[in-house]
């Protein structure tokens, strides 16, 4: 029987837990939500439903998953599916699809299939990772160099050729906060590991660019302004030909996300070990 990792927790939850965990909340936080903003961007919607989708999704993880140190959050590794499904089946698409991925997710579970996951070698795992990484960061290109471009293309190779087609339209000012707000997420670690270095990124980056006034892209300008209202609940309008061409995807979103998942449980768990044989010793 499956049960939520909450409903044992609660009956040996201490005062003390909850400061640590409420600490740990703000500083997931901190770094989720502008992560959140950035890949929903990056995957072609508006900046507001990746905080929908943070928030709903974060809570319903830590609601019902089975682990009392994982959490959910966003992840670079759904960019490039999402974004291809939303180019050619829009919003209604990726509805269709995340629900048909959590379909198979709930069947991978009946059937035990995450035992599976000791068959994976490393180097898949590191390969796909990596993988993942360069086309993510193929998305990222026109953005980082403040190239003005109308469109960017979806695949791969004709991204870069677009973008070296337009590489005289360069903005310097972008390639510079972007070089900055790096250095200050590489480097900061070796001054301070408890703030997060992406925090730091994003506060001075702004800070420079508002008192420079620099002439680069904002979320305000690309989306102007965001919607402060509760995102509307509506039933997508699903065809047997959607569903079929919807079913290739939502299986590999629902097998990345078991992968993800089981993967970031393992290395979660190694660290409890970790910490109780220390503990011991």
């Amino acid at each position: 029987m499956l049960v939520p990792k909450l409903g044992t927790c609660l009956k040996e939850y201490t005062k003390e837990q909850f400061v640590k965990d409420f600490i740990a909340g703000i500083i997931v936080a901190i770094i989720a939500i502008p992560l959140a903003i950035a890949l929903a961007i990056a995957s072609g919607v508006s900046p507001e439903k990746g905080l929908y989708t943070a928030i709903i999704g974060g809570f319903i993880v830590s609601l019902l998953g089975g682990s009392r140190v994982q959490i959910g959050g966003p992840t670079g590794a759904f960019v490039v599916i999402v974004y291809g499904i939303i180019q050619k089946h829009g919003m209604e698409g990726l509805i269709v699809a995340t629900i048909m991925a959590g379909c198979f997710l709930i069947i991978m579970g009946l059937f035990k299939f995450g035992s599976l996951i000791k068959y994976i070698p490393s180097s898949i795992t590191t390969g796909f990772t990596s993988g993942i990484a360069i086309v993510i960061l193929s998305t990222q290109v026109k953005d980082l160099l403040g190239l003005q471009m109308k469109s960017v293309p979806s695949e791969f190779i004709h991204k870069w050729i677009a973008y070296f087609n337009n590489i005289n339209t360069i903005n310097f000012k972008s390639l510079v906060i972007a070089v900055l707000t790096l250095a200050i997420i590489i480097l900061w670690p070796k001054i301070n590991k408890k703030i997060p270095g992406t925090f730091i990124a994003i506060v001075l980056a702004t800070v420079v660019t508002t008192i420079f006034n620099l002439s680069v892209d904002t979320i305000g300008s690309q989306f102007w302004e965001l919607s402060s209202s509760l995102p509307t609940f509506n039933i997508p309008n699903i065809n047997l030909q959607m569903i079929n061409e919807l079913m290739l995807p939502a299986l590999t979103i629902a097998i990345l996300a078991g992968v993800e998942s089981l993967l970031s449980a393992v290395v979660a768990d190694g660290m409890i070990v970790q910490l109780r044989n220390v503990n011991k010793n």
